[in-house]
């Protein structure tokens, strides 16, 4: 479960609001996607998610843990990818993998099967033992992904993940999320596949301006429209927004 309450973050001494008393919780259970034009603010939530940025005001709990007071276990119980997949060049893909085992404390007899198991299902087997200043920027992403899966967390947070993924492993991981959820956990993901979003996604919020100004399911946001795509919806939804 995710839960945010009244969450603000203001740049440039308070005089750009990126994210502006952003209220929205997340159940366990259900993927939820997020979404907004370019500068919207999705990353900047997604950070103050994960506690790379602090909030100047609000809260943020992750599985039940508060972000300010119990930082450390709210991060044990998250998957974070972020929109860039930057990692340690200069490592083996298996030196990573291992490495980030470790920070997670999964033991060697459990790390071993589950590192198998998602380099089989992203098609990296081959190449784990490679540096990772070898890999393609899809490569990258799936290492990235297979390190924020191993310590199996609840809460996967994931920023534009199917970025640079060939079509069998962004399946794939479309697969991942939906039985991640149907164990009672939960999903938070920002896209700007409308198509993935509309198949994929429980329920839906879209941020403008820092600013959640819909939020529910598909069925939800058309308010009886039955043949608009979420597409269309989007447009009008975030064109309403900013007259």
């Amino acid at each position: 479960m995710i839960e945010l309450k009244s969450v603000s973050k203001a740049y440039n001494r308070g005089t750009v609001k990126a994210v502006n008393n952003l209220s929205l919780t997340v159940q366990p259970g259900e993927i939820f996607g997020f979404l907004g034009p370019n500068g919207a603010g999705k990353t900047t939530t997604i950070k103050l998610m994960v506690g790379l940025l602090e909030p100047d005001s609000g809260s943020i709990s992750i599985d039940g843990f508060d972000m300010r007071t119990d930082a450390i276990e709210a991060k044990r119980r998250m998957a974070y990818v972020p929109d860039n997949p930057d990692v340690y060049e200069k490592l083996r893909g298996i030196e990573y993998l291992n490495f980030i085992a470790d920070v997670y404390d999964v033991p060697v007899s459990q790390r071993k099967e589950r590192i198998a198991g998602l380099l089989d299902t992203f098609e990296l087997t081959d190449a784990v033992n490679d540096l990772i200043q070898s890999y393609s920027h899809g490569m990258r992403q799936k290492i990235v992904l297979i390190g924020a899966l191993l310590h199996d967390p609840s809460v996967w947070i994931l920023d534009e993940p199917m970025v640079g993924l060939d079509p069998r492993s962004s399946f794939q991981l479309k697969e991942l999320m939906r039985q991640h959820c149907d164990r009672g956990h939960t999903v938070f993901f920002s896209t700007h596949v409308m198509e993935v979003a509309e198949r994929l996604c429980d329920r839906i919020g879209i941020i403008n301006k820092g600013r959640l100004i819909a939020c529910g399911t598909l069925e939800e946001l058309r308010h009886g429209q039955r043949d608009e795509s979420l597409e269309q919806l989007f447009l009008q939804l975030t064109e309403e927004a900013n007259v």
